[in-house]
């Protein structure tokens, strides 16, 4: 019987000490959420790299007691990924995925047509926007630029913006900014289509004329120098990026630049992701300000896709005819994939057309406004 009381005793203090007697009803919908951003990654394939880690943390940290994300009380050790979290603290994250993004990208297109930087640029009106938009609705000018900034469609440059002014928001903003880049061909379409005639959406374009290795480095060094010196505190997202770009550029640093395209940016993805879902506890994210800031997260997003859209329109009347519209929605930073947009419903209306290496030129030139408007943000707002 002293056997049997001892075991009875010792199950009664595993279950009080357990999780299971912790849960609330916000962990339970908070599991949930996660449960649907998981099934979007895998099943749907939406913007998976990340939003796979980023619903994982998610589901983790809001099992209850796993403490996972606590941080050190004297002699006791914080949890893992409280720790691996202060790669994005100390902005060490977001630039690293900036050196990959950069070994990865081709600015060919935005050399050869210099004009579609004003593209990249029309489309971060979706940013101010919604900045607007969050004033309006009561939340601090700090907060209001960590959430305008999710029109860019960046999710690194909103990571590292939030971190920056508003730390206290970057698991909500971080899932909407990914999830809003991963419904860019469901979002993107019909505003292209309300925006443009079918005349419009026809036009072929010209062939981008070929750029020489010198104009690609000079192009990252000359872009270094101007942005770093007009917006201090974007230096580390834009000197990664155009580091990236000139180890691809350059030929003579393979490994380097296979490394940041592959080993290193996986890596970082990882981290990133899974301590950006593990901020998305429940007592933050079960608020009526997140619901708040996913749906101007949406407006944002719209209205930069309507702002590259609106500089592209007036680009087709300003050269008689030569350039497409639906380009100018490519203005977003979601690399490829706004510029596959672009090339896929201007295919619809002309089988002939093919106008994805016309929309990279926007589409590159959209990570590097996003950077800038961040900058301004941050300039601006920054303590």
């Amino acid at each position: 019987m002293a056997f049997l009381k001892k075991y009875t005793e010792a199950i009664t203090e595993v279950w009080l000490t357990s999780g299971f007697t912790a849960i609330s009803l916000g962990n339970v919908v908070m599991v949930g959420i996660s449960f649907v951003l998981i099934y979007l990654a895998i099943k749907k394939k939406f913007e998976p790299l990340l939003l796979l880690p980023i619903a994982f943390g998610m589901f983790l940290v809001n099992l209850p007691l796993s403490g996972l994300m606590n941080a050190p009380q004297g002699e006791v050790a914080g949890g893992l990924l409280y720790y691996l979290f202060q790669g994005v603290q100390l902005e060490i994250f977001p630039p690293l995925i900036f050196l990959g993004v950069g070994a990865m990208t081709d600015f060919g297109p935005l050399i050869a047509r210099p004009s579609s930087l004003l593209l990249g640029a029309g489309a971060q009106f979706g940013v101010y926007f919604a900045f607007i938009c969050a004033l309006l609705l009561g939340f601090t000018p700090q907060e209001a630029a960590a959430i305008g900034i999710i029109g860019g469609a960046d999710g690194p440059t909103s990571i590292f913006l939030a971190s920056k002014l508003a730390p206290h928001l970057i698991g909500p903003i971080a899932v909407a900014a990914y999830s809003y880049m991963a419904l860019v061909p469901l979002i993107q379409p019909p505003i292209m289509k309300l925006m443009t005639t079918k005349e419009e959406r026809m036009i072929k374009m010209d062939q981008l004329r070929q750029v020489s290795k010198l104009e690609r480095i000079m192009f990252a060094l000359t872009v270094t120098i101007i942005v770093v010196l007009l917006l201090p505190p974007i230096a580390s997202l834009v000197g990664m990026l155009m580091l990236g770009n000139i180890f691809k550029e350059s030929g003579v640093v393979e490994r380097l630049s296979k490394t940041a395209q592959n080993e290193l940016i996986n890596i970082v993805t990882i981290f990133l992701g899974l301590t950006v879902g593990a901020t998305a506890n429940a007592d933050v994210f079960l608020k009526p300000e997140t619901l708040k800031l996913i749906a101007l997260g949406l407006i944002a997003f719209a209205f930069s896709t309507f702002g590259g859209l609106l500089i592209a329109k007036i680009m087709c009347r300003v050269t008689g005819g030569k350039i497409n519209p639906l380009i100018g929605s490519a203005g977003v930073s979601a690399v490829p994939m706004a510029a596959r947009v672009s090339q896929v419903v201007g295919q619809k209306e002309n089988p002939s057309n093919f106008l994805l290496m016309h929309a990279m030129g926007p589409n590159v030139a959209g990570v590097i406004g996003t950077a800038c408007a961040a900058g301004v943000l941050l300039t601006l707002f920054g303590h």
